[in-house]
């Protein structure tokens, strides 16, 4: 538990691969055997490893991601609540009470308001509330101003950090909820024998429900939330301010609170790649489906060819088989198609010798390989922190490595995709430095990633 602990909830870590992990259990073990002793916890690392995410444990999830072929390691959410309950077993030096039973009184107040329809009841309860801020206002005008106690401030500080913590556990109990389904998805897909309308149909329907559930809409609320740059910005400003108070630094409070909201953004992030994965496998299915299919027909068709050869040399007596046509007649009255040449082919009998010209052969050598998958990487980190970028800014982050041929693999990304924009009337120009030190500089249609 402490090295799991160490390991993936402390620095919020999703996935590990095998050789990390191994090298930071040994670590581990030799602290724990050079203070309790060499006899203690004789096995290997990858022994341990294994051990834990046995079935018969299921304390981490052992996976291969796509397109890697070295195994990796996640916590399960049950391994994560149980480290929550023993980390909550520590003596506390402050517990928090006020600012949750605020808490409490303001969910029922959302609530209550919520649900009420009497439009005059509402009005009065708003008109209610502004007379209490205009009170406020008065009483500051007057030079009077309430602020709260250091006590207060560190009971909603430690409130505020401790349902930060929390949403991080529950993204990974969303992420293994998806994951059920993706895995019954393709349980489902390998045992049926009915029709492919009948199957697609049952699956969407089982992820329409997760998606309209209230897990599901909950989950969704929050990622268009947090997805917002306003509101990232004005969470990032919040976090500054509060962590400069002198109340908040007397509890020496963890670093990582500061960039909280892009821990979620990475856990978040997670769950969304893992639906993506349920849809890649149905687009696999029907890929399949329609192999099989034209197999089927394949394997009629020669079946018919066997019969025919069989019975070509005694024939049945009657009528064996009446068809009108080979292939239906189509007619195009009014078709005037336009005059095409008949084709000369020239046929030259001469035989082909060897050139005697020499040819250097290094141009084969120096090809440039664009590597589309590092662009797109850098278009989706730069559209993590806000909903659209041009490319002029992506290039202030990522700076071309290789000129024009990659300002090209940019431009054929944004045709590509229908989210991203190319703007003709519009024009921005990008410069860089080509591999021989030169500047250059090249004038293009203004294009603007978005976010999906």
């Amino acid at each position: 538990m402490s090295f799991l602990h160490r390991a993936f909830v402390t620095p919020n870590v999703r996935t590990l691969p095998q050789d990390e992990l191994i090298s930071r259990l040994d670590d581990h073990l030799y602290g724990l055997r050079t203070r309790l002793g060499e006899e203690e916890f004789p096995r290997r690392s990858a022994e341990y490893l294994d051990a834990w995410a046995g079935d018969d444990t299921g304390w981490m999830r052992k996976y291969y991601p796509p397109d890697s072929d070295e195994p990796h390691f996640d916590l399960t959410p049950a391994a994560e609540k149980a480290i929550d309950w023993l980390a909550s077993l520590r003596q506390r030096q402050f517990v928090a009470t006020e600012s949750r039973l605020l808490t409490v009184f303001e969910l029922l107040r959302q609530i209550v308001e919520g649900t009420e329809r009497d439009r005059d009841v509402r009005l009065a309860e708003l008109e209610k509330r502004k007379s209490q801020i205009e009170g406020e206002i008065l009483r500051i005008e007057g030079g009077h101003v309430s602020l709260m106690d250091d006590t207060q401030v560190k009971d909603r500080f430690l409130q505020m950090a401790t349902t930060a913590r929390a949403l991080l556990s529950d993204f990974r109990e969303v992420e293994q909820n998806f994951r059920q389904l993706d895995r019954a998805v393709r349980e489902r897909i390998a045992l049926w024998e009915g029709g492919k309308g009948q199957l697609l149909e049952q699956i969407f329907g089982d992820r329409d429900a997760i998606s309209d559930s209230d897990q599901g809409r909950s989950f969704r609320a929050f990622w268009d939330f947090l997805m917002s740059p306003v509101r990232q910005d004005e969470l990032t400003m919040l976090l500054e301010r509060v962590f400069a108070l002198e109340p908040v630094l007397a509890l020496q409070p963890d670093p990582r609170l500061m960039r909280v909201h892009y821990d979620w953004l990475e856990a978040g992030e997670v769950a969304q790649r893992t639906i993506a994965r349920l849809s890649e496998q149905l687009r696999r299915y029907l890929d399949d489906q329609v192999f099989l299919e034209n197999r089927r027909i394949m394997q009629i068709l020669r079946d018919i060819e066997q019969r025919a050869l069989a019975v070509r040399d005694e024939p049945p007596a009657g009528m064996f088989a009446e068809i009108d046509e080979s292939a239906p007649a189509i007619e195009l009255p009014m078709d005037r198609p336009l005059f095409m040449p008949p084709l000369k082919p020239v046929i030259d009998g001469r035989a082909v010798t060897e050139s005697e010209v020499i040819v250097a052969a290094d141009v084969l050598f120096d090809q440039i390989y664009i590597d589309r998958e590092r662009l797109a990487a850098n278009v989706r980190r730069a559209l993590q922190a806000r909903s659209q970028v041009s490319l002029g800014e992506l290039l202030e982050a990522y700076p071309l490595e290789q000129g024009l041929a990659e300002l090209l693999a940019y431009f054929g990304m944004a045709a590509e995709d229908r989210r991203h924009v190319i703007d003709d009337d519009e024009r921005q120009t990008v410069t860089w430095i080509d591999l021989r030190g030169v500047a250059r500089q090249a004038t293009l249609p203004l294009i603007v990633y978005q976010r999906p």
